[in-house]
């Protein structure tokens, strides 16, 4: 048996494992630990739990630690570039502790929090950084980071950064760093897209693949329940309470496809007696870590989230994991399972199959090679179900703002039905592979032009003054806008001429064109004046006549100013 001791790490890096009661590395650890400490460029595939933190972490820390240099200002030795703000978090914590006996500084930067606190703390420089793309381009925008000092970079869940659009930021951040560098690449899973991106960063790696790609975890017991999409809630409800009062379940993550249906689960389990919080993009960064850590300690036994919200976060003790909605990219299966079965302990994944997701049953089967387990519907469900209390009504304008934002999380990162995972059209759908280029959106933008042109867009709408009472959803309102007066002129109390919708969903005043050649009624007048065009011959130094036959195409209305015409006459309209 191989131990940490003697992978040739440093004493403060032994005692720092011991502390943490570590001595056995993971297979990960102990095929990548050799290379690294060589200076080698590194391609790792494995999923997250494995040990990809220690991994990486400890061979970098030990590198840096034997070669110690001054920390230049706004700048830092070793960068790890993390795709949400929860995974970096629990990154720079990790990193910490593996660093508790030696003289190195681990920073973290991400989103939710003031820019100019994380300005103050890089002003002096620090050895380790690790960030989130978005929040790392900010402060080197304002140039309160430079990257020209990069000795070791690591880019950890690559494939989720290409899943959240970060295409395009992560090729301005390989623009700036250095070329003598090590690198370090790691993915749970290598498409070729991701391959062809990792191509970018690293050179010459040593590959380190610890599992086959696209495989479940062997201790987790999988199974599905076929339920109606209208029975899901019960079926949480009645799952959750039951288990939680037996025993059975310590604690349990419930994946959701949207934000908005995560909220929506919660308030209904609160109203059934069962703790619960959630955690996504909506929440602010002190809900979704107040949210965490009580799920950590196990004061909230329950925690919603989204998959982006939750990739990558290592939460030990999770003894089920329920897929709510089933995931439109099978891959993300994977990762949603991951989370319980840890450790070496076992773990449940149950998910919940409405009629129409059952292609996305075909699709997770088809690649990890697993065929779930059927499970009935519990004994005197409907009964049960009908007694569970409902959530308190919300009002109209709640549900109406909640429609809104499912129908703008449809069409976004958790929406629809996709292909493969890559870019699509719109924020979610994902109906092609080109993930070289990060996909295109709506309108032909890239997914991250998109995202970041939503994200403006609905900061300036949150921002906008609204008068007392605004209501963007009642039609009176828009009716008395509409016909409000404006300066010294009064309102007017009937629209002008017949109202009828046009192809852009408004109205258009006015009876319709008429666009036949056919005569139309302008008084004793039915017939057309002839127009001759300008090139047409006519006899020399005549005149062009007032009802248009000769001396070219008229080329003014009535009203208009006069133009000087062609062979010293002046056209008119007859």
């Amino acid at each position: 048996m191989t131990y940490f001791s003697d992978l040739g790490l440093a004493e403060p890096l032994i005692r720092a494992l011991e502390a943490k009661g570590y001595t056995d590395p993971t297979p990960i650890q102990l095929q990548s630990i050799p290379a690294l400490l060589q200076g080698r460029d590194l391609l790792g595939i494995a999923q997250t739990g494995t040990g990809k933190t220690a991994a990486f972490s400890l061979p970098s820390l030990h590198r840096l630690a034997a070669n110690p240099k001054a920390r230049s200002n706004a700048s830092c030795r070793m960068l790890v570039l993390s795709p949400t703000r929860e995974l970096a978090a629990q990154i720079a914590e990790n990193m910490r502790g593996y660093a508790k006996f030696l003289n190195l500084s681990v920073q973290c930067i991400f989103g939710g929090i003031p820019v100019g606190k994380q300005a103050r703390a890089l002003v002096g420089g620090c050895d380790v950084l690790v960030a989130t793309p978005g929040r790392l381009l900010d402060l080197i925008d304002q140039r309160a980071l430079t990257l020209r000092n990069v000795e070791i970079f690591v880019l950890d869940e690559a494939d989720q950064m290409m899943d959240l659009g970060f295409i395009v930021p992560l090729k301005r951040v390989s623009n700036m760093l250095p070329k003598e560098r090590q690198s370090l690449f790691f993915s749970a899973t290598m498409p070729k897209a991701i391959a062809d991106l990792g191509k970018q960063f690293i050179s010459n790696p040593v590959r380190v693949e610890v599992t086959p790609q696209a495989t479940t975890a062997e201790r987790v017991e999988q199974y599905v329940c076929f339920v109606n999409q209208s029975e899901k809630q019960s079926l949480l409800s009645l799952s959750l309470k039951k288990g939680l009062e037996s025993g059975e379940i310590t604690s349990a993550l419930v994946f959701t496809r949207t934000k908005h249906g995560a909220d929506r689960v919660v308030r209904h389990l609160n109203a059934a007696g069962v703790q619960a919080a959630a955690i996504h993009g909506n929440k602010s960064q002190a809900q979704r870590t107040a949210a965490l850590g009580a799920f950590r300690k196990g004061t909230m036994p329950v925690l919603i989230a989204t998959d982006i919200a939750a990739r990558g976060i290592d939460v030990t003790g999770v003894s089920h994991v329920f897929n709510y909605e089933l995931p439109n990219v099978a891959e993300q299966y994977v990762h949603r399972i991951g989370r319980t079965a840890r450790a070496g302990a076992d773990g449940v994944a149950l998910s919940f199959c409405a009629p129409d997701e059952k292609p996305y049953l075909r699709d997770i089967e088809r690649l990890t090679d697993v065929k779930l387990a059927t499970v009935p519907l519990p004994e005197n469900f409907s009964q049960e179900a009908s007694r569970l209390p409902a959530p308190a009504r919300r009002t109209q304008a709640e549900m109406d703002q909640d429609a809104r934002r499912d129908e703008r999380d449809a069409r976004g990162l958790g929406g629809g039905r996709g292909g493969a995972r890559g870019g699509g059209n719109g924020r979610g759908q994902r109906p092609n592979n080109n993930r070289a280029n990060g996909g295109q959106g709506r309108d032909g933008q890239s997914r991250d032009q998109y995202i970041r042109n939503e994200r403006i867009a609905d900061d300036r709408r949150a921002t906008a003054p609204r008068p007392a009472g605004f209501n963007p959803l009642a039609a009176e309102d828009r009716e008395a806008r509409q016909h409000q007066p404006q300066g010294d002129r009064p309102a007017r109390s009937e629209p002008r001429g017949d109202f009828r919708p046009n192809d852009r969903g408004g109205d258009r005043r006015g009876p319709p064109r008429d666009r036949s050649n056919a005569p139309r009624d302008r008084g004793e007048r039915t017939e057309r004046p002839v127009q001759v065009h300008r090139d047409a011959v006519r006899p020399a130094g005549a005149k062009p006549r007032s009802d248009g036959a000769q001396g070219g195409q008229p080329n003014r209305k009535p009203g208009g100013k006069k133009p000087g015409g062609g062979g010293g006459g002046q056209r008119r309209w007859g």
